[in-house]
């Protein structure tokens, strides 16, 4: 699969940082890359660095082991040719072996079966995994639906085989005056189908669940 507008993986490997606003990028070889990500402040690892013209807008901090660093990454997800989501992170850090992707400042629309942009969800930090899709969202994770109903979490997993959001976490999930928790959730992303474990809180009429007091 590929980011959009970038090639993911290939031969070389490089770290590849993108300015905000232009279309040109800066290109220098790992090692002295490392140094210049330590060292932000010296002119001599600046240097040393084969510069086209534009320098980034901000610095990544990248670990050594990323193959490839990404600002501004956007990429669409899809099963058998069907659009399922968009994923946009404010940095992206690419690993070639395992065909994974650390995502910081996240945010994924899910799209319906038309096309139809329905939930959005917002997190700290993400992996995405290349070869099928599948994602973890961790960190202040709120999925909201195009009718207000949100769910909140500190770890969601987004199977995109089965389109399906769960997590084994303690969750808490709204919908106009009716709030539930629980210690697992599990869902398509547009909250159509819920299931739950050991459910407490309050029903839309105000009534309180089964097993409350």
């Amino acid at each position: 699969m590929r980011a959009a507008g970038q090639r993911v993986g290939g031969s070389a490997r490089a770290h590849l940082i993108a300015s905000r606003t232009g279309n040109k990028l800066s290109r220098c070889p790992a090692a002295p890359l490392r140094r210049l990500l330590i060292m932000i402040s010296a002119v001599t690892a600046l240097a040393a660095c084969e510069d086209s013209g534009v320098r980034p807008t901000t610095t990544v901090q990248a670990t050594d082991s990323a193959d490839q660093v990404l600002e501004g990454f956007s990429h669409y997800v899809t099963n058998e040719g069907v659009r399922r989501s968009r994923v946009e992170a404010d940095t992206a850090f690419y690993y070639e072996p395992t065909q994974i992707t650390e995502l910081h400042k996240i945010k994924v629309v899910f799209f319906d079966l038309k096309g139809t942009e329905g939930s959005t969800l917002t997190a700290k930090r993400g992996t995405y995994r290349w070869q099928d899709g599948s994602m973890e969202a961790t960190g202040n994770v709120v999925v909201v639906s195009p009718d207000g109903r949100r769910l909140e979490t500190e770890s969601l997993r987004y199977d995109n085989a089965t389109n399906q959001i769960m997590t084994d976490k303690q969750f808490t999930f709204d919908k106009g005056e009716e709030h539930l928790e629980g210690n697992s959730f599990r869902s398509d992303p547009d909250f159509k189908n819920v299931v739950t474990d050991r459910p407490r809180g309050v029903s839309g009429e105000g009534l309180l669940m089964p097993g409350q007091q």
